[in-house]
């Protein structure tokens, strides 16, 4: 009766639409369910995420589950994820691709999943990293580890999402280090972002985790992005 009322009063409503949801829905109603506009990157190992790193970082594999428009409703989830404090966005994400990921034979030796961190600063301004729930999602269907300590950013930044390739590259180029031990050698890490635009900041993170000796690197993000 508690939680009736509360729904009554406090109406949950989908992430991609903002209509009312219905008992039976989570996060998104089922017509924006049935319209995510899916990449379908996993069926294709040369697919756009793996091909925007082609000579800049050696990869086992790289996809994105959904595409970002302007104006879109990959771009609303996006928002209420990143701005809103709407975690679950995240973690709906993840539990989608998951299933589709734990088949592919190149993320069966994944080891750790590594989110793109958040300067402490900015941490503290969000309360929360964006991509943690994703992350979480995927390592328990990887059965891997959740690792938010190995990887670390230096350096705060202003929003980039207005800068070119070159500017990214520049601005990124010093502002993760990582923190590893000799238990982290050998290991394959799964970077993780909720969108991909120019590449440069996934770049910077994963040149720092392939310092570590024996590593070996792939990335997944919740969207793609066309620049």
């Amino acid at each position: 009766m508690f939680k009736s009322l509360v729904n009554l009063l406090y109406p949950k409503t989908c992430s991609g639409c903002n209509e009312t949801l219905l008992d039976s829905e989570f996060v998104l109603c089922t017509t924006c369910r049935h319209e995510l506009p899916y990449t379908q990157h996993h069926l294709n190992p040369e697919n756009e995420t793996y091909n925007k790193f082609y000579g800049r970082l050696p990869l086992e594999h790289a996809s994105s589950l959904l595409y970002f428009h302007k104006e879109g409703i990959v771009q609303q989830l996006i928002h209420n994820l990143k701005y809103r404090g709407h975690e679950e966005v995240g973690r709906l994400a993840g539990e989608l691709y998951v299933s589709d990921l734990v088949k592919k034979e190149a993320l069966q030796s994944v080891t750790d999943v590594i989110p793109v961190p958040l300067h402490k600063k900015r941490l503290r301004e969000r309360g929360y990293n964006q991509v943690t729930e994703f992350g979480r999602a995927l390592a328990k269907g990887l059965n891997a580890n959740y690792n938010e300590n190995i990887l670390l950013r230096e350096s705060y930044t202003k929003t980039q999402t207005k800068k070119g390739l070159s500017d990214r590259a520049e601005i990124t180029r010093s502002a993760f280090e990582v923190s590893y031990t000799e238990a982290h050698h050998d290991r394959h890490f799964l970077l993780i972002d909720d969108v991909i635009t120019t590449g440069a900041t996934l770049e910077a993170c994963g040149r720092a985790l392939l310092k570590i000796p024996g590593s070996r690197l792939s990335i997944v993000t919740i969207a793609y992005a066309h620049t």
